[in-house]
This record gives C-alpha cells, sequence and structure tokens, in this order.
C-alpha cells in the first residue's frame, strides 16, 4: 500500500460540552504521538478521531451510506443532466473522472482510519495501568472492530465475491502501523482476518461494555428513562460505537459473507435473545409531529454513525427538487409493491413523500429528514440494524427449518406494518427472491443492497424491470492506480 494512505488523523477531542456533542471533533495543532498516547483521556480522543474521520463526505457521512454504493444498486433514476455526477457511476462506468475520484477518496479515508487503528492498538501494549476500570479493554476492543468493520467493507467494495472466487487477491489487510507497503490478502484472508479481530474484540468488550450491564436501556435521548445518557461522557450512547452487540452483528455479517451459516446464525441470535433493541413503536414511526417521529427507526440500531453535521447536506441531497436524487413514484410503488402485500408498508409511508415537476410525478426521500435540533433522536447513518440480524437468522435457518425462517422474515415485516404472512412456502428461490425484496425496502438509503446482491451474486435489479447481470466487472471496483502502480496489482 502507498505510503500515505497510512498517515495518522489523529484528531484531537474538543467542546465536549454536552451528551450531544460528545463526538463533536475538530482537528488542532499537532501532537506528539508520546504526549497523546501518555494519558486515558489521549486514547479517548484519538479513538474518537476514528470515528469523526469516518463520517465525514467522503465515507459513512455520504457516499458509503445513500452515496455512489446506492446508486450502483440502482435506487435512484439519474437524469442525463446528472446534477450529482452520478450518471456515469449508474452505468458502471467505473474510468468516469467523477467516479475515479470518489472511489480513490473512499480508498484513502478508509485506509487512514484503518492506520489510526493500528496507531491505537501499538500504542496500547504495555499501557494497562494508564486506565481506571475496564476502559483499556473497552478502547482496545472497539480499535480492533473498527479495525475489522473498515477492512470488511473495502472487501464487499474491491474484492471479488467469496462464493466467487474465495482464493482471488483482494485488497490489503493491515495490521500493524508502518509505512512499508502491506500486500494483497486473499479473499479468504481478509475474512479470516477480520473474524480474528472481530472475535478478539468481542471478548473484549463482553468485560468491559456498558450496554451489557441489565440496567442499560437503549431508547431515544430524554425520553424513555433511556440510561444512554448516564456514566462518564465516553462511556455514553454506546451505540454511536462498536459496542458488544455492534460487533456480534458485523461477525454474523462477516461469517455469512463467508458462507459459514452456523457462526452467522449464532451471533445474530445473541442480538435477537439479548432482547436489547426494542422495536420501534408505531406512533414514533408516524407520529405527524417531525419533532416527534423516528424515521430513522434510532432505537433499533445496533451500531449507528453519528453525524450530526450533515443534516442540511443530506436534506439537501434528497430534498433539493428536480437535482435531487430521486425514484419515479411508479418505481417506488413497484420496490415497496404498494399494490399488493406493501399496501400498507409504514417504510413507503414515512419514507418517501411524492412532488411533481418537469421530469413527472416522482418520490423524495425523507428518511433522514429532520426539523432542526428539535428531534426525538440524534442525526445518524445507520450502520447495523436490529431488523438485519432477523434476515440473516433467516437465512441461515431456511435449509434446515423453512418455517421458523419465515418466522423471522414475518417478525420484521409485522413491525413495518406488513400483516400479511408467509408460512408454507417451502421454494428456497421462492424464500431468497422475498427476502431480497424486503432487504432492499429495508435498507433503502443505506448502501447495504449492493452488497447482497454481490454476496449471492444475483443479478441487481434495475429501474424499469431491467436486470444487470452478476458478473466481477460490475461488482468489483477497480483498485486505484496508485494502489497498482506501488506494488499490489
Amino acid at each position: 500500500m502507498k505510503k500515505y494512505y497510512i498517515l495518522i488523523i489523529v484528531m484531537m477531542a474538543t467542546g465536549l460540552i454536552s451528551c450531544s456533542k460528545w463526538l463533536d471533533v475538530t482537528p488542532k495543532s499537532e501532537v506528539s504521538q508520546g504526549a497523546l498516547f501518555s494519558t486515558q483521556s489521549g486514547f479517548e480522543e484519538a479513538l474518537n478521531g476514528v470515528y469523526s474521520r469516518c463520517t465525514q463526505e467522503d465515507s459513512y457521512g455520504r457516499e458509503i451510506t445513500c452515496g455512489f454504493l446506492d446508486v450502483l444498486a440502482q435506487n435512484y433514476v439519474i437524469t442525463s443532466d446528472d446534477p450529482q455526477g452520478y450518471r456515469q457511476t449508474s452505468l458502471y462506468n467505473y474510468e468516469e473522472e467523477q467516479f475515479i475520484n470518489r472511489r480513490d477518496n473512499v480508498w484513502k479515508a478508509l485506509y487512514a482510519a484503518i492506520a489510526n487503528c493500528n496507531l491505537i492498538l501499538h500504542h496500547l501494549k504495555g499501557q494497562e495501568n494508564l486506565f481506571v476500570g475496564r476502559e483499556y479493554e473497552l478502547i482496545k476492543g472497539e480499535a480492533l472492530a473498527l479495525r475489522a468493520y473498515l477492512h470488511f467493507d473495502l472487501l464487499r467494495m474491491f474484492g471479488p465475491s467469496y462464493v466467487n472466487d474465495p482464493g482471488a487477491s483482494a485488497v490489503p489487510y493491515v495490521m500493524s502501523f508502518t509505512k512499508n507497503i502491506t500486500p494483497m490478502a486473499t479473499v479468504r484472508g481478509v475474512l479470516d482476518s477480520a473474524i480474528l479481530d472481530l472475535n478478539e474484540a468481542k471478548a473484549l468488550l463482553k468485560i468491559s461494555d456498558p450496554i451489557l450491564n441489565e440496567g442499560y436501556k437503549v431508547g431515544y435521548p430524554a425520553k424513555d428513562s433511556s440510561t444512554e445518557e448516564s456514566n462518564t461522557l465516553f462511556m455514553q450512547n454506546r451505540r454511536h460505537r462498536m459496542n458488544y452487540y455492534a460487533v456480534c452483528g458485523e461477525l454474523a455479517r462477516v461469517y455469512l459473507y463467508k458462507g459459514d451459516k452456523a457462526n452467522a446464525l449464532t451471533n445474530a441470535l445473541e442480538v435477537i435473545n439479548a432482547r436489547k433493541f426494542p422495536w420501534t413503536r408505531q406512533n414514533d414511526f408516524l407520529n405527524p409531529d417531525d419533532e416527534k417521529k423516528d424515521r430513522i427507526l434510532y432505537r433499533e440500531l445496533l451500531f449507528g454513525w453519528y453525524v450530526p453535521n450533515m443534516s442540511g447536506r443530506l436534506n439537501e441531497r434528497f430534498r433539493n427538487g428536480e437535482s435531487a436524487l430521486f425514484v419515479t413514484t411508479t418505481e417506488g410503488q413497484n420496490i415497496y409493491e404498494t399494490g399488493g402485500v406493501g399496501g400498507d408498508d409504514f417504510r413507503y409511508k414515512q419514507w418517501f413523500s411524492e412532488k411533481s415537476g418537469g421530469l413527472g410525478t416522482r418520490l423524495q426521500l425523507e428518511k433522514y429528514y429532520r426539523d432542526g435540533d428539535a428531534n426525538i433522536h440524534y442525526q445518524m447513518a445507520p450502520a447495523i440494524r436490529l431488523s438485519e440480524m432477523y434476515y440473516i437468522a433467516a437465512e441461515c435457518t431456511f435449509d434446515t427449518d423453512p418455517v421458523k425462517a419465515w418466522d423471522y422474515f414475518n417478525e420484521v415485516r409485522l413491525h413495518r406494518g406488513i400483516g400479511a404472512r408467509i408460512t408454507e412456502e417451502r421454494s428456497k428461490d421462492v424464500f431468497m427472491n422475498e427476502l431480497v425484496k424486503e432487504c432492499r425496502k429495508e435498507f433503502y438509503g443505506e448502501g447495504q443492497i449492493f452488497y447482497m446482491y454481490k454476496r449471492l451474486n444475483r443479478p441487481v435489479n434495475g429501474l424499469a424491470g431491467i436486470q444487470y447481470p452478476a458478473t466481477n466487472k460490475l461488482f468489483v471496483l477497480p483498485l486505484p492506480d496508485d494502489e497498482i502502480q506501488f506494488g499490489n496489482r
């Protein structure tokens, strides 16, 4: 890997004025590594800096959540005037300049964050005595989990799928803070390394994460008697960080990607059976008062990126008239099956509003809309949802117990307003078709469905009935030119 991809970007935490601002960090003058990592608070600031870097627009603050990955999944109508520069991306033209710039920026951003995880892990060695309580284990567990999370997403973008070629060269898995070139790992190698990191993180967080406390109650800020904002500032809002259950969820993802359904199911069920994450109440999802509405299904997030400065930009992205990302009314109705089983789907009713204009009637995505600062929850970019654990459990169960698989599937639909149950169907093809359709509805605007098409090696369902064949040419993003030039490929 070229050297500049692992330059440190330690961000100093400042202005920790209130609980809602705990992750607001800004760059300050350079601080020596020795000074930064000489105190517990220095390690806290460094870890906060990794999260902050990940929430920028070139990563989870936009592109990897509701940017080019969602465009590749054919979720939007991209017109020829192309105000946001996604037209060629939607056509899978990976040689176009705007796509190349976005791709390169994502690559640099994630490897920069990985470098900082490795820097933290490097300086943690032998420093246990600096920390009070179990914060040493907590910080180490989060850093390991973030390292695995970021590498896994790089694999899902830049490497072939496991089902296609597990031995293919994929991306570097960087496990130390060094300027030396890290060689490419295979698809299998990346997954195995991520699993090792995540299992170590899980063990560390099991003895240190406050979210495991019996009295830790997931809820909305200043509502539901939530305990998420008790404890010291660094320990608050554990779902805004790679907490224990987020690690279980990520392990379920990684094991499923590798085809290890037994371990994927074990980790998904650990989340489900914990009953820590409540389904969103209808009166919160459907509340007519924008200040009291939960569009993001906040309480169901195992983990989300806290993006307080992105509200205006996210609104503009989807609510800026005909220059916004949108889908036609007809296509949106087809995706959510409003003429049939989706007629009462809360997601369609709450996440979209119909607009008219020169392009005809279109649906404007309201999923990220907020009314200034007066809201029931924080501005979040969803990362891992409770519903995904049910989908994983369903997929991992179908071959041995189809009835139970449909139960997991129906449970999510019930909480989205769809009362019609599927129970007797035994066809695996029918089940997978229904599952993919539901995942597309659930994760619309979140960047996840492209990964699912790739994992399953399924054609991408485009608009107007178009299907794009499942090929490496479509699913494997080309590596940045500098990565190829400096020794990898």
